[in-house]
């Protein structure tokens, strides 16, 4: 085989830079580190922009189509976005009002009525002779309402002066406050304007790259977009499915909270696999506060409504759309929460459904070559059509 010297410098290079790559790893990860800090606003500004233009998208096919009047095409962009923002911001808080109050009073009624129960158990354990005299002479004389009020105090206010506490809680509520106008103000730019960029985009692409390279490249943007969507709009879909059957099933069974536990279950249904059980997990430990035997009534609802859930309701909902295996939904959701907690949980299953297409594809396209092969370039089009790139899809698959 013939290398040419372009080619022999390609290698060459490329070793060189992998070789200084290793050589000042840790300086190259700190200043990778800080431009990804620095960039943070912007990365959830397109991530915002993502989300927000599926809404969008959809009030602009469904409530504010296209006119022959130029100006109410041009209030047409707008109001759907304000729109998408304030039905997001909208559901965001009613979840939180919902939850938050009764779960904050949850915990001081726990806490308060803590100690009462504890002395309780031990009054059944030395009752029944569970554990030897040795083990519940101690117990029986502990002061469980002052060691509680001591772990409280230990957990509230830690090793630092207040101080400190009060500095760093400021310093990070100015922080987050300037990240999120300045990710909010990104996100109204790409939206406003994601025409002229994906435009752009693609004139930069063509100018720079092969023919073939763009084919790629709009290809894995194309099956990313699409697994994203898929993903998106199925798990709200199912979320809200879960929520209000939860809901209408406490209502039915006479347990307490049955609204709010069942936007709770709603909310944390977006992570797969192990949202559900998250929030059932905090909707028990609100209904314990009012009777340990509508929690248990409540747990066991919960894992046959978990079980319809997940043999009938997600493969018909998000699984059939994402032509996922179930075991590897499994596994993108645990080693996602294992690199990224929640957010990879969140990620991990549309990343790994778009490389199992990609796989997919890729090994379907090799097997017809080797069946059907007449020719020795590859026709193959990654793409429907490159003249109209998109940064941001305007489908609404369902």
């Amino acid at each position: 085989m013939n290398l040419s010297w372009k080619t022999c410098f390609k290698i060459t290079v490329s070793l060189f830079m992998l070789y200084l790559a290793i050589l000042f790893w840790p300086s190259a990860a700190k200043f990778i580190g800080l431009i990804i800090t620095a960039a943070m606003p912007l990365i959830i500004g397109a991530a915002t922009a993502y989300i927000v233009n599926i809404l969008m998208s959809f009030y602009e096919r469904h409530f504010f189509a296209k006119s022959k009047n130029p100006t109410v095409n041009k209030l047409r962009r707008p109001l759907c976005m304000t729109g998408a923002f304030v039905s997001l911001i909208a559901v965001v808080i009613l979840i939180a009002r919902l939850i938050v109050p009764e779960l904050t009073n949850c915990v001081m009624l726990l806490v308060d009525k803590a100690p009462a129960a504890l002395e309780k158990c031990v009054a059944i354990i030395e009752e029944w002779g569970i554990f030897p005299e040795d083990i519940i002479e101690p117990l029986k004389h502990i002061d469980w309402k002052s060691r509680i009020g001591e772990i409280i105090s230990m957990v509230t206010s830690g090793i630092t002066s207040v101080m400190d506490v009060v500095v760093s809680a400021v310093s990070s509520f100015v922080s987050v406050i300037v990240t999120t106008l300045l990710s909010v103000i990104f996100a109204i730019y790409i939206l406003s304007g994601k025409e002229i960029l994906s435009g752009q985009f693609g004139k930069l692409m063509k100018r720079y790259f092969s023919e073939k390279t763009v084919g790629n490249v709009y290809y894995l943007l194309g099956v990313l977009d699409s697994s994203f969507h898929k993903y998106f709009v199925g798990q709200c879909t199912e979320a809200v499915i879960l929520g209000v059957l939860c809901s209408l099933g406490m209502w039915l069974l006479g347990l307490p909270y049955a609204s709010m536990i069942g936007a709770l279950i709603a909310f944390t249904a977006l992570i797969p696999v192990a949202g559900a059980y998250i929030g059932g997990g905090l909707g028990a430990f609100m209904i314990l506060t009012v009777s340990p035997v509508k929690a248990v009534i409540f747990i066991i609802y919960l894992v046959i409504l978990q079980q319809i859930e997940g043999n009938l309701i997600y493969p018909k909902v998000v699984g059939s759309s994402l032509g996922l295996p179930a075991i590897w939904v499994l596994a993108a959701v645990t080693v996602g929460g294992g690199i990224m907690g929640i957010m990879g949980m969140v990620l991990g299953v549309p990343l790994v459904s778009a490389l199992y297409r990609i796989i997919k594809d890729d090994l379907a396209k090799n097997t017809s070559n080797e069946i059907f092969d007449t020719s020795d370039e590859d026709s193959t089009e990654h793409v429907d059509d490159t003249e109209k790139p998109e940064l941001i899809s305007d489908t609404d698959e369902q």
